[in-house]
Protein backbone atom coordinates (compact mmCIF):
# COMPACT_ATOMS: atom_id res chain seq x y z
CA UNK A 1 0.00 0.00 0.00
CA UNK A 2 3.03 2.26 0.14
CA UNK A 3 2.77 2.94 -3.60
CA UNK A 4 -0.82 4.17 -3.11
CA UNK A 5 0.39 6.62 -0.49
CA UNK A 6 3.20 7.77 -2.78
CA UNK A 7 0.75 8.35 -5.62
CA UNK A 8 -1.53 10.35 -3.36
CA UNK A 9 1.39 12.43 -2.13
CA UNK A 10 2.47 13.00 -5.73
CA UNK A 11 -1.01 14.14 -6.73
CA UNK A 12 -1.17 16.47 -3.72
CA UNK A 13 2.26 17.92 -4.55
CA UNK A 14 1.26 18.44 -8.19
CA UNK A 15 -1.92 20.18 -7.09
CA UNK A 16 -0.13 22.51 -4.67
CA UNK A 17 2.61 23.36 -7.17
CA UNK A 18 0.86 23.59 -10.53
CA UNK A 19 -2.94 23.68 -10.28
CA UNK A 20 -4.24 26.86 -12.04
CA UNK A 21 -5.42 29.61 -9.68
CA UNK A 22 -7.20 32.93 -10.12
CA UNK A 23 -4.35 35.03 -8.72
CA UNK A 24 -1.13 36.15 -10.40
CA UNK A 25 1.05 37.22 -7.46
CA UNK A 26 3.95 39.67 -7.58
CA UNK A 27 6.63 40.29 -4.98
CA UNK A 28 6.71 43.34 -2.76
CA UNK A 29 8.40 44.26 0.51
CA UNK A 30 6.14 45.06 3.45
CA UNK A 31 7.68 47.67 5.77
CA UNK A 32 8.43 46.44 9.31
CA UNK A 33 5.23 46.76 11.32
CA UNK A 34 5.37 49.58 13.88
CA UNK A 35 5.14 48.49 17.48
CA UNK A 36 2.05 49.27 19.51
CA UNK A 37 3.89 51.95 21.46
CA UNK A 38 4.18 55.72 21.48
CA UNK A 39 1.30 57.20 19.47
CA UNK A 40 0.04 53.62 19.01
CA UNK A 41 0.34 52.67 22.69
CA UNK A 42 -2.05 49.88 23.76
CA UNK A 43 -5.30 50.89 25.44
CA UNK A 44 -8.85 49.62 25.95
CA UNK A 45 -10.80 52.72 24.87
CA UNK A 46 -13.09 50.66 22.61
CA UNK A 47 -13.62 47.68 24.88
CA UNK A 48 -16.66 49.34 26.45
CA UNK A 49 -18.14 50.58 23.15
CA UNK A 50 -21.93 50.91 23.20
CA UNK A 51 -23.59 48.50 20.75
CA UNK A 52 -26.68 49.91 19.01
CA UNK A 53 -29.24 47.67 17.28
CA UNK A 54 -27.23 44.57 18.15
CA UNK A 55 -28.41 41.57 16.12
CA UNK A 56 -30.51 43.69 13.74
CA UNK A 57 -27.82 44.96 11.36
CA UNK A 58 -25.98 42.27 9.36
CA UNK A 59 -22.76 43.98 8.33
CA UNK A 60 -23.35 47.78 8.72
CA UNK A 61 -20.14 48.74 6.87
CA UNK A 62 -20.58 52.54 6.80
CA UNK A 63 -22.85 55.05 8.53
CA UNK A 64 -24.16 58.50 7.70
CA UNK A 65 -26.73 60.85 9.24
CA UNK A 66 -29.41 63.07 7.70
CA UNK A 67 -30.58 66.58 8.62
CA UNK A 68 -33.12 65.08 11.05
CA UNK A 69 -30.47 63.17 12.97
CA UNK A 70 -31.41 59.76 11.60
CA UNK A 71 -28.71 57.17 10.91
CA UNK A 72 -28.33 55.25 7.64
CA UNK A 73 -26.32 52.13 6.89
CA UNK A 74 -26.11 49.42 4.23
CA UNK A 75 -26.22 45.72 5.09
CA UNK A 76 -25.31 42.43 3.41
CA UNK A 77 -28.73 41.71 1.87
CA UNK A 78 -28.74 44.97 -0.12
CA UNK A 79 -30.95 47.03 2.17
CA UNK A 80 -30.23 50.61 3.19
CA UNK A 81 -31.59 50.92 6.74
CA UNK A 82 -32.68 54.11 8.48
CA UNK A 83 -32.52 54.31 12.27
CA UNK A 84 -33.05 56.73 15.09
CA UNK A 85 -29.85 57.81 16.84
CA UNK A 86 -31.37 56.69 20.15
CA UNK A 87 -31.32 53.06 19.05
CA UNK A 88 -35.07 52.41 19.29
CA UNK A 89 -36.35 52.33 15.68
CA UNK A 90 -35.17 50.82 12.39
CA UNK A 91 -36.80 50.75 8.95
CA UNK A 92 -35.87 49.92 5.36
CA UNK A 93 -35.16 53.09 3.39
CA UNK A 94 -34.14 51.48 0.08
CA UNK A 95 -33.03 48.20 -1.49
CA UNK A 96 -30.11 48.23 -3.92
CA UNK A 97 -30.06 44.54 -4.79
CA UNK A 98 -26.30 44.50 -4.23
CA UNK A 99 -23.92 45.12 -1.34
CA UNK A 100 -24.00 48.78 -0.25
CA UNK A 101 -20.78 49.97 1.38
CA UNK A 102 -19.68 53.63 1.63
CA UNK A 103 -22.29 56.41 1.48
CA UNK A 104 -22.52 60.21 1.55
CA UNK A 105 -25.07 62.95 0.84
CA UNK A 106 -24.93 65.05 -2.31
CA UNK A 107 -25.82 68.74 -2.55
CA UNK A 108 -29.43 67.91 -3.51
CA UNK A 109 -30.14 65.66 -0.56
CA UNK A 110 -29.69 62.36 -2.40
CA UNK A 111 -27.85 59.52 -0.71
CA UNK A 112 -24.86 58.53 -2.86
CA UNK A 113 -23.86 54.91 -2.33
CA UNK A 114 -20.83 52.89 -3.38
CA UNK A 115 -22.38 49.48 -3.92
CA UNK A 116 -19.71 46.79 -4.28
CA UNK A 117 -21.85 44.83 -6.76
CA UNK A 118 -24.06 47.45 -8.47
CA UNK A 119 -21.66 50.38 -8.87
CA UNK A 120 -22.15 54.04 -7.99
CA UNK A 121 -25.76 54.72 -6.97
CA UNK A 122 -27.96 57.68 -6.08
CA UNK A 123 -30.99 57.24 -3.83
CA UNK A 124 -33.56 60.05 -3.65
CA UNK A 125 -35.43 61.02 -0.44
CA UNK A 126 -38.23 58.58 -1.36
CA UNK A 127 -35.82 55.64 -1.59
CA UNK A 128 -35.77 55.44 -5.41
CA UNK A 129 -32.47 53.95 -6.61
CA UNK A 130 -30.67 55.26 -9.72
CA UNK A 131 -27.46 53.80 -11.12
CA UNK A 132 -24.99 56.60 -11.86
CA UNK A 133 -22.03 54.61 -13.17
CA UNK A 134 -20.76 51.05 -13.51
CA UNK A 135 -17.52 51.72 -15.40
CA UNK A 136 -14.87 54.31 -16.13
CA UNK A 137 -12.99 54.62 -19.41
CA UNK A 138 -14.21 51.21 -20.56
CA UNK A 139 -13.20 49.30 -17.41
CA UNK A 140 -16.07 48.08 -15.25
CA UNK A 141 -16.03 48.50 -11.50
CA UNK A 142 -15.28 45.28 -9.68
CA UNK A 143 -15.59 46.36 -6.05
CA UNK A 144 -17.11 49.84 -5.64
CA UNK A 145 -16.12 50.68 -2.09
CA UNK A 146 -16.35 54.20 -0.61
CA UNK A 147 -17.57 57.65 -1.64
CA UNK A 148 -17.49 61.33 -0.73
CA UNK A 149 -19.12 64.35 -2.38
CA UNK A 150 -17.40 67.69 -3.01
CA UNK A 151 -19.07 71.06 -2.60
CA UNK A 152 -19.22 71.48 -6.39
CA UNK A 153 -21.16 68.21 -6.68
CA UNK A 154 -18.29 66.05 -7.95
CA UNK A 155 -18.44 62.56 -6.50
CA UNK A 156 -15.13 60.97 -5.52
CA UNK A 157 -15.19 57.22 -5.01
CA UNK A 158 -13.07 54.10 -5.11
CA UNK A 159 -13.05 50.83 -6.97
CA UNK A 160 -11.12 48.67 -4.51
CA UNK A 161 -10.31 46.04 -7.13
CA UNK A 162 -11.47 45.91 -10.73
CA UNK A 163 -10.31 42.26 -10.92
CA UNK A 164 -11.76 40.63 -7.81
CA UNK A 165 -15.35 41.01 -6.70
CA UNK A 166 -17.02 40.67 -3.27
CA UNK A 167 -16.53 38.71 -1.15
CA UNK A 168 -13.15 37.74 -2.65
CA UNK A 169 -11.03 40.53 -1.19
CA UNK A 170 -8.50 37.98 0.10
CA UNK A 171 -7.66 37.09 -3.50
CA UNK A 172 -6.64 40.70 -4.09
CA UNK A 173 -4.45 40.64 -0.97
CA UNK A 174 -2.75 37.40 -1.98
CA UNK A 175 -2.12 38.61 -5.52
CA UNK A 176 -0.42 41.81 -4.35
CA UNK A 177 -1.00 43.78 -7.55
CA UNK A 178 -2.51 47.24 -7.77
CA UNK A 179 -6.03 46.54 -9.02
CA UNK A 180 -7.67 49.54 -7.33
CA UNK A 181 -8.66 53.00 -8.59
CA UNK A 182 -9.63 56.42 -7.30
CA UNK A 183 -12.36 57.86 -9.51
CA UNK A 184 -14.45 60.99 -9.95
CA UNK A 185 -18.02 61.22 -11.25
CA UNK A 186 -19.21 64.46 -12.87
CA UNK A 187 -23.00 64.84 -12.40
CA UNK A 188 -23.11 67.30 -15.31
CA UNK A 189 -21.57 65.02 -17.91
CA UNK A 190 -22.75 61.86 -16.11
CA UNK A 191 -19.40 60.18 -16.65
CA UNK A 192 -16.72 58.74 -14.38
CA UNK A 193 -13.00 59.21 -14.90
CA UNK A 194 -9.92 57.68 -13.28
CA UNK A 195 -7.75 59.94 -11.12
CA UNK A 196 -5.31 57.32 -9.80
CA UNK A 197 -4.85 53.69 -10.75
CA UNK A 198 -2.75 50.68 -9.69
CA UNK A 199 -3.72 51.14 -6.04
CA UNK A 200 -3.45 48.20 -3.65
CA UNK A 201 -7.11 47.85 -2.65
CA UNK A 202 -8.37 51.44 -2.90
CA UNK A 203 -10.66 51.72 0.09
CA UNK A 204 -11.91 54.71 2.10
CA UNK A 205 -12.09 58.18 0.54
CA UNK A 206 -12.49 61.62 2.13
CA UNK A 207 -12.35 65.16 0.72
CA UNK A 208 -10.57 67.82 2.75
CA UNK A 209 -12.85 70.55 4.19
CA UNK A 210 -10.92 73.10 2.10
CA UNK A 211 -11.61 71.00 -1.02
CA UNK A 212 -7.95 71.06 -2.07
CA UNK A 213 -7.24 67.34 -1.83
CA UNK A 214 -8.88 63.97 -1.40
CA UNK A 215 -7.56 61.15 0.79
CA UNK A 216 -7.73 57.53 -0.27
CA UNK A 217 -6.75 54.48 1.77
CA UNK A 218 -4.47 51.87 0.20
CA UNK A 219 -5.35 48.95 2.44
CA UNK A 220 -2.74 46.36 1.49
CA UNK A 221 0.08 48.95 1.63
CA UNK A 222 -0.91 50.11 5.15
CA UNK A 223 -1.09 53.76 4.12
CA UNK A 224 -3.26 56.73 3.23
CA UNK A 225 -2.57 58.65 0.02
CA UNK A 226 -3.37 62.28 -0.74
CA UNK A 227 -4.51 63.24 -4.25
CA UNK A 228 -4.30 66.97 -4.94
CA UNK A 229 -7.32 68.64 -6.53
CA UNK A 230 -5.87 72.16 -6.80
CA UNK A 231 -2.66 74.14 -6.45
CA UNK A 232 0.81 73.43 -7.83
CA UNK A 233 0.45 69.69 -7.16
CA UNK A 234 -2.93 69.35 -8.88
CA UNK A 235 -3.30 65.87 -10.39
CA UNK A 236 -0.43 64.46 -8.31
CA UNK A 237 -0.49 62.32 -5.20
CA UNK A 238 1.73 61.86 -2.18
CA UNK A 239 1.65 59.84 1.04
CA UNK A 240 -0.47 61.32 3.85
CA UNK A 241 0.49 58.70 6.47
CA UNK A 242 2.57 55.58 5.94
CA UNK A 243 3.28 52.22 7.59
CA UNK A 244 0.17 52.04 9.74
CA UNK A 245 -0.13 49.38 12.48
CA UNK A 246 -3.19 47.87 10.78
CA UNK A 247 -5.21 47.65 7.57
CA UNK A 248 -6.87 51.04 6.83
CA UNK A 249 -10.50 50.76 5.78
CA UNK A 250 -12.76 53.86 5.64
CA UNK A 251 -11.73 57.41 6.48
CA UNK A 252 -13.97 60.44 7.21
CA UNK A 253 -13.42 64.09 8.04
CA UNK A 254 -15.26 65.68 10.95
CA UNK A 255 -15.02 69.02 9.13
CA UNK A 256 -12.97 70.54 11.95
CA UNK A 257 -9.44 69.30 11.38
CA UNK A 258 -9.69 65.61 12.26
CA UNK A 259 -9.85 62.59 9.97
CA UNK A 260 -11.20 59.47 11.61
CA UNK A 261 -9.52 56.35 10.26
CA UNK A 262 -10.85 52.83 10.79
CA UNK A 263 -8.32 50.01 10.90
CA UNK A 264 -9.84 46.65 9.95
CA UNK A 265 -7.42 44.84 12.26
CA UNK A 266 -3.79 44.89 13.34
CA UNK A 267 -1.02 43.81 10.99
CA UNK A 268 -0.59 40.09 10.31
CA UNK A 269 3.04 38.89 10.47
CA UNK A 270 2.28 35.92 8.20
CA UNK A 271 0.85 38.18 5.49
CA UNK A 272 3.92 40.45 5.73
CA UNK A 273 6.29 37.47 5.58
CA UNK A 274 4.58 36.15 2.43
CA UNK A 275 4.79 39.52 0.62
CA UNK A 276 8.19 38.95 -1.08
CA UNK A 277 7.32 35.38 -2.16
CA UNK A 278 4.73 35.22 -4.98
CA UNK A 279 5.28 31.51 -5.62
CA UNK A 280 4.64 30.67 -1.97
CA UNK A 281 1.49 32.82 -2.03
CA UNK A 282 0.24 30.95 -5.07
CA UNK A 283 0.82 27.63 -3.28
CA UNK A 284 -0.90 28.97 -0.15
CA UNK A 285 -3.91 30.02 -2.25
CA UNK A 286 -4.41 26.39 -3.26
CA UNK A 287 -4.81 25.39 0.38
CA UNK A 288 -8.23 25.23 2.06
CA UNK A 289 -9.36 28.75 2.94
CA UNK A 290 -9.40 28.05 6.67
CA UNK A 291 -5.61 27.62 6.58
CA UNK A 292 -5.00 31.16 5.25
CA UNK A 293 -4.09 34.04 7.61
CA UNK A 294 -7.12 35.28 9.55
CA UNK A 295 -7.96 38.76 10.77
CA UNK A 296 -7.59 39.06 14.52
CA UNK A 297 -10.73 40.49 16.21
CA UNK A 298 -9.34 43.85 17.29
CA UNK A 299 -11.13 47.21 17.33
CA UNK A 300 -8.84 50.02 16.16
CA UNK A 301 -9.53 53.70 15.37
CA UNK A 302 -7.11 56.57 14.75
CA UNK A 303 -7.77 60.29 14.66
CA UNK A 304 -5.43 62.09 12.25
CA UNK A 305 -4.65 65.79 11.95
CA UNK A 306 -4.81 67.75 8.69
CA UNK A 307 -1.07 67.01 8.35
CA UNK A 308 -1.44 63.26 8.82
CA UNK A 309 -0.25 63.14 12.42
CA UNK A 310 -1.81 60.76 14.94
CA UNK A 311 -3.93 62.76 17.40
CA UNK A 312 -6.16 59.99 18.80
CA UNK A 313 -5.52 56.28 19.28
CA UNK A 314 -8.51 54.15 20.30
CA UNK A 315 -8.10 50.40 20.66
CA UNK A 316 -10.23 47.50 21.73
CA UNK A 317 -8.20 44.29 22.04
CA UNK A 318 -11.31 42.46 23.26
CA UNK A 319 -12.91 43.04 19.85
CA UNK A 320 -16.29 43.98 21.34
CA UNK A 321 -17.22 45.42 17.94
CA UNK A 322 -14.93 44.12 15.21
CA UNK A 323 -13.72 44.64 12.64
CA UNK A 324 -14.26 48.41 12.65
CA UNK A 325 -14.65 49.45 9.01
CA UNK A 326 -15.85 53.05 9.35
CA UNK A 327 -15.81 55.90 11.87
CA UNK A 328 -18.10 58.91 11.57
CA UNK A 329 -18.42 61.76 14.06
CA UNK A 330 -21.93 63.07 14.81
CA UNK A 331 -23.09 65.24 17.73
CA UNK A 332 -20.23 64.45 20.09
CA UNK A 333 -20.11 60.71 19.34
CA UNK A 334 -18.11 58.42 17.09
CA UNK A 335 -20.31 55.91 15.29
CA UNK A 336 -18.47 52.74 14.28
CA UNK A 337 -19.50 50.55 11.37
CA UNK A 338 -18.49 46.95 10.79
CA UNK A 339 -18.69 44.87 7.64
CA UNK A 340 -18.92 41.63 9.67
CA UNK A 341 -20.54 42.51 13.00
CA UNK A 342 -24.31 42.89 13.52
CA UNK A 343 -24.40 46.22 15.38
CA UNK A 344 -23.29 49.82 15.20
CA UNK A 345 -20.84 51.00 17.83
CA UNK A 346 -20.93 54.34 19.63
CA UNK A 347 -18.38 56.06 21.87
CA UNK A 348 -17.86 59.61 23.04
CA UNK A 349 -15.47 61.70 20.96
CA UNK A 350 -12.18 61.80 22.90
CA UNK A 351 -11.21 65.23 24.20
CA UNK A 352 -7.42 64.81 24.19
Amino acid sequence: MIWVLLVLLGVLAAYLLWWPVSIDPVAWEAPPAPKLAGVYAPNTALDDVERLYSGQLPGPEDITIDSQGRLYTGVVDGRILRMSAEGDAVETFAITGGRPLGMAWDVRGNLIVADALKGLLSIDPQGQVTVLATEAEGLRFGFTDDVDVAQDGTIYFTDASWKFHPPHYMADLMEGRGNGRLLAYDPKTKTARTLARDLHFANGVSISPCQTFVLVNETWKYRVLRYWLSGDKRGQWDVFIDNLPGFPDNIASNGAGTYWLALFTVRNPVADALAPHPFVRKVAWRLPQFLLPKAKPFSFVLGLSAEGEVMHNLQGPAGRLAPVTSVNEFNGYLYLGSVEDNAIGRVRVPTA
